[in-house]
């Protein structure tokens, strides 16, 4: 029997980007199919998902949940507590509202609405983003009704039967940036007649990248190559004083780039972190992209993530430790070699899932009926 509409589904987790984005794709898919749905969302307390649901038109209810540190802290006495006071708050939240279907996108808010639901036999599925499956999701995964991925091989951490491979859900306004071009040039104020270099790493920044790009900024320069450099606000005023006695004509330094589709349309190679998020926009736009994952991630999982497309000659990867020393010439060579990039362009988009965010919501439905 079909469940009478309008819809109602909860979609929990968050605590970074790489997990709110895709909460609000799937969400902004569902509105699009289901104008009458009612979306609640469920996030932790302090963390970026209780400013950046509500900004997106979403109502959210944070848990008082954490992680389990792994060195010796005063939060790790309050974690069993933690752990109990949520899933009552999870349940009490599943009462009052009573959704149809639960969505997990991972996080730490994401364990104990979905333990609850899962308790209630209410319809669930969870979304896994990188090649390595977090432990929330992993336990999650045998209770689920279905597990949308965004890699191949999942098998080791899911069940079998229930994983369906999906892609991770992204921006819709990175689709066709080869028409945005010639806006992207003047909007960043750059040449269309010199190669460009995108450095990316995140909206806090990444200063393993930073510290390469700014210790060999010299050589880009000599290369009379263009370089849009997105810092993160943590280093941009660092960057800033290392680089002001350099001649920064074809240098633009950045604390954030809020028009992706510009910088993704302006730039001939990426230099990037590895987050789940990250390569799926890249893989969207087909861009050559040099890699250089965090070491400061759970199971080290942005190297695993890198390794995936490395095996399919979809990317270059420069370990972190490295990285100040090769990244920059790696960069340099790879702008020189045209046929690599066109190797690289082809094998990276290959791997594009443009639909995830309709494909998850298929399967989402598909559970209801």
């Amino acid at each position: 029997m079909k469940t009478e509409k309008p819809y109602r589904f909860i979609i929990s987790g968050g605590g970074t980007g790489g997990h709110i984005y895709p909460a609000l794709a799937i969400a902004n898919k569902i509105k699009e199919r289901y104008a009458d749905a009612q979306i609640l969302f469920v996030g932790a307390q302090g963390k970026m998902e209780m400013k950046k649901v509500p900004e997106a038109g979403y109502k959210i209810i944070g848990l008082w949940i954490s992680g389990f540190q792994r060195r010796v802290t005063i939060d790790n006495l309050y974690f069993p507590f933690k752990v109990l006071f949520s899933y009552i708050a999870a349940n009490n939240i599943i009462k009052r509202f009573k959704p149809h279907a639960v969505v997990g996108v991972g996080g730490y808010a994401s364990g104990p609405i979905m333990l609850a639901a899962t308790k209630r036999r209410i319809p669930s599925l969870i979304q896994e983003q990188n090649s390595y499956a977090g432990l929330t999701n992993r336990r999650l995964g045998k209770k689920v009704n279905k597990v949308c991925v965004a890699y191949d091989q999942m098998e080791r951490y899911f069940p079998k039967e229930k994983i369906v491979l999906t892609g991770n859900p992204v921006r819709k306004d990175i689709l066709d940036i080869a028409e945005k071009r010639e806006k992207a040039f003047k909007h960043f104020g750059i040449s269309g007649d010199k190669k460009t270099i995108l450095v990316l790493g995140g909206s806090l920044g990444a200063r393993t990248i930073n510290n390469s790009i700014s210790g060999d900024l010299e050589k880009i320069i000599a290369a009379g190559v263009q370089l849009i450099w997105q810092t993160g606000r943590f280093y941009y005023d660092e960057m800033v004083g290392r680089a002001k006695s350099k001649d920064l004509a074809n240098i633009r330094i950045l604390e954030f780039i809020k028009e992706m589709d510009l910088a993704y349309a302006a730039a001939d190679v990426v230099i990037s972190r590895a987050g789940a998020l990250s390569i799926s926009e890249l893989c969207l736009v087909g861009k050559p992209v040099v890699f250089v994952p965090s070491p400061n991630v759970a199971e080290d999982h942005q190297t695993k993530n890198a390794r995936a497309l490395l095996e399919k000659h979809a990317a270059v990867l420069i370990k972190d430790q490295v990285a100040e020393k090769k990244l920059v010439d790696e960069a340099l060579s790879l702008l020189k070699d045209e046929d690599k990039q066109m190797e690289l362009s082809k094998n990276i988009k290959s791997l594009a899932r443009p639909n995830a965010a309709d494909d998850i919501v298929d399967q989402l439905i598909g559970i209801l009926n």
